[in-house]
C-alpha cells in the first residue's frame, strides 16, 4: 500500500491564501520533483488503494469530519438549487453560475472553519481562522471558473488538494480513506454533474473525443479501482447497456459511462474512442495502473492544467523561477485579416483590421515565426493551421503541448468558435432551439 506523506514542509509558516505558482515548463518540472508533488500523488494513490474492490453502496468507516464534509457538499448543492440558471438562447455557460460561484466564494471560509476545530495542529482561534482562509481558497476553486464558466481536471485537482489540506491538519486517518472516495468524492462528483447540467459548464481544455470525459479524470481512476477483481464485470462490459444501467449505483466508472452516454449521441466507440480502446484491456488491474500513469502524464504533467493548481503553506511549492542566461525574446503584435495569413505589424503602417485575440489575450508573433499569447507573464505558443484556427488539427504535433489548448482552464476554441459543452448542445437540442449534431 502506498505510504502517504502527512507532514507539511511549511507547517512552521503562517497560513496564507493559496496562489498559482506554476507558470513555466521549468516550474512544472521542478514541481514534479518536489515534496508537494509527492504529497499530492501519494494521497491520490492511497485513496486509490483504499477503494480496491469496494462498492459505493457498501458500509465503510465514516468519521464526524467525513460526515461534515458530505453535509457541506449538500449545502453547496442547495446553493446551486437556489440559484437557477437564467433563461438564455445560448449554448454556452449560463451566467447564473457566476452568482453561484460568488456564493461559494463568500462563504467558503465560514464553511471550512468548523471542520478545523478538531485539528491538533491549530492551537487557537487565530490560527484556525487563518487556516480556514487558506483551506477555503482551495474549496472555492473546486467548482469551476467564474470568468469562463467552465470546469476541468484542474478544478477537480483543487478539490483533492482541499482534502489533502485536511489530511495535513490531522483531521483524517487511513481508516477514513475509503469514505473520502465512496462518500465525499462521490458526493462532490454528483454536485459537479448538477452544475454541469444546470449551468452548461464548458469543458476546460478538453481533449475532445480523445479524452476520457469532458470534465473529469479521477472517476475513472477510482472507479476502475472499485472494479478490480470483479468476477463478472469486465472492462468490455461498458458496452452492455443493461450492465451499465444496473451497476452505475455501485461503481463510479459505470456511473461515468452512463453520464457520457446520456449527454452524447451515437455509440461510445464514436464519441469516446479512448474509453472504447481501454475497454479492450483484459483486466481492471491493468486499467487502473494505466489510469494512474495517465493521470500523472495528462493531468499532473500538463502545464495548461497545472498552471491553475494552488499552493500555500499546507501544500507548499516555491519554484526557483528564472535562471541565469534565460532571456525573453522580443515579440511583435499580430494582426489577422479575414481569409488571410497572420500579418506582423512591426514598423508597418496602421492596418484597418483590429488585433486578433485568443481567450481575451492578444496574439503575438515570435522571432521564430510562431504565434504566441502571454498568460501570467509567460509566453504560450498557439498553433495556427492553414485555416488559422487556434489549435493544431494534427494528431502528432512536434510540441508535446500542441494538442492542448493554450490556457487549459478555458473553453477551447476551434476555427474562431467556442465549443459548447455536450450538455448545453443536447439540452438546447431537446427543447427545439437547435438541431442536435451527431457526436456533439
Amino acid at each position: 500500500m502506498t505510504d502517504l506523506p502527512t507532514d507539511s514542509p511549511a507547517s512552521s509558516e503562517a497560513p496564507s491564501l493559496p496562489e498559482k505558482r506554476i507558470l513555466t515548463k521549468h516550474d512544472l518540472a521542478e514541481f514534479q520533483d518536489s515534496e508537494a508533488y509527492a504529497q499530492y500523488i501519494g494521497f491520490i494513490e492511497a485513496l486509490n488503494q483504499a477503494v480496491l474492490g469496494r462498492k459505493l453502496t457498501e458500509a465503510c468507516h465514516e468519521s464526524e469530519t467525513t460526515q461534515a464534509l458530505v453535509k457541506l457538499l449538500d449545502t453547496i448543492s442547495d446553493l446551486a438549487t437556489a440559484t437557477p440558471p437564467l433563461q438564455t438562447d445560448g449554448r454556452f455557460g449560463n451566467p447564473a453560475f457566476r452568482t453561484f460561484y460568488d456564493g461559494v466564494h463568500d462563504q467558503a471560509t465560514s464553511w471550512v472553519e468548523p471542520l478545523l476545530r478538531g485539528s491538533p495542529k491549530l492551537r487557537d482561534d487565530e490560527e484556525r481562522a487563518a487556516a480556514a482562509r487558506e483551506v477555503g481558497g482551495y474549496l472555492q476553486e473546486s467548482f469551476g471558473s467564474r470568468e469562463r464558466i467552465d470546469y476541468g481536471t484542474g478544478h477537480e485537482a483543487n478539490f483533492m488538494a482541499f482534502l489533502l489540506c485536511l489530511v495535513q491538519l490531522d483531521l483524517f486517518t487511513v481508516a477514513d480513506h475509503p469514505a473520502l472516495v465512496l462518500r465525499v468524492f462521490h458526493r462532490y462528483l454528483r454536485v459537479m454533474r448538477q452544475l454541469q447540467f444546470g449551468y452548461w459548464l464548458e469543458p476546460a481544455g478538453s481533449h475532445g473525443v480523445w479524452g476520457l470525459d469532458d470534465y473529469h479524470f479521477l472517476p475513472f481512476l477510482f472507479g476502475s479501482a472499485q472494479l478490480v477483481g470483479h468476477r463478472y464485470i469486465k472492462p468490455k462490459s461498458i458496452h452492455d447497456a443493461e450492465t451499465v444501467q444496473e451497476f452505475a449505483k455501485d461503481y463510479i466508472y459505470l456511473a461515468s459511462i452512463k453520464f457520457i452516454n446520456e449527454v452524447k449521441t451515437a455509440s461510445l466507440r464514436w464519441h469516446s474512442p479512448m474509453l472504447d480502446d481501454i475497454s479492450g484491456v483484459k483486466t481492471w488491474d491493468k486499467v487502473n495502473s494505466g489510469m494512474l500513469k495517465m493521470y500523472r502524464a495528462e493531468v499532473l504533467g500538463k502545464l495548461p492544467i497545472m498552471q491553475h493548481f494552488l499552493f500555500g503553506t499546507f501544500i507548499n511549492f516555491v519554484p526557483s523561477r528564472r535562471h541565469d542566461g534565460e532571456e525573453e525574446e522580443e515579440e511583435e503584435e499580430v494582426i489577422e485579416a479575414p481569409n488571410a495569413s497572420p500579418i506582423t505589424t512591426g514598423g508597418a503602417p496602421n492596418h484597418p483590421t483590429p488585433p486578433k485575440s485568443y481567450g481575451g489575450q492578444a496574439l503575438i508573433r515570435g522571432q521564430d515565426g510562431h504565434t504566441y499569447t502571454i498568460i501570467a507573464g509567460k509566453r504560450i505558443r498557439i498553433n495556427t493551421g492553414a485555416d488559422h484556427c487556434s489549435h493544431d488539427h494534427s494528431a502528432d504535433g512536434a510540441d508535446p503541448l500542441d494538442h492542448v489548448y493554450a490556457k487549459g482552464q478555458e473553453a477551447p476554441t476551434c476555427c474562431g468558435m467556442r465549443i459548447p459543452s455536450a450538455i448545453g448542445a443536447a439540452q438546447q437540442g431537446a427543447r427545439g432551439g437547435v438541431r442536435r449534431i451527431p457526436f456533439d
